[in-house]
């Protein structure tokens, strides 16, 4: 049985893909904003003008709809995803467009600043398609008791 040489990796696994690069980079770039006082709804919003026509009416509406659940989230980037931090900067909520990774669907992801707590086990990311009113009714719930 052949076996690898140890400390080398293999070509799969040897480091970081272009968008995973791209988005360490762009996290750079929001840290050093930050310190200048960007605008982060400004931020949010160039970041959804950036994702294709195909997914930008979702990332939109899930923009409205995060915005109006829970006001007092404050919109920022994150690794260039729209994101809602509370008033300790801490990311909450963001959503991570499919295109992002090259994903097959739209990810709204929750951090652990989210007080989603239920029991000893709770979801924090959830795949998105589309919005139907099921989803917005969901969403914003879920938003809403995150943000509290």
């Amino acid at each position: 049985m052949a076996t690898k040489k140890a400390g080398k990796a293999s070509k799969s696994s040897a480091g970081f893909t272009a968008e995973e690069r791209a988005a360490m980079k762009e996290r750079v770039r929001e840290l050093k904003n930050a310190r200048r006082g960007a605008d982060g709804e400004k931020d949010v919003l160039a970041a959804i003008a950036r994702t294709p026509a195909s997914e930008r009416a979702l990332c939109e509406q899930l923009h409205e709809l995060i915005k109006a659940a829970a006001p007092g989230l404050l919109p920022k980037t994150w690794y260039g995803m729209p994101a809602y931090a509370n008033a300790d900067e801490k990311v909450v909520v963001f959503f991570r467009p499919a295109s992002k990774f090259k994903g097959r669907y739209l990810t709204l992801g929750f951090n652990d600043a989210a007080k989603l707590d239920d029991g000893a086990m709770w979801a924090t990311s959830f795949a998105l398609v589309k919005l139907t009113a099921a989803e917005e009714k969901r969403i914003r719930e879920l938003v809403k008791k995150a943000a509290r």
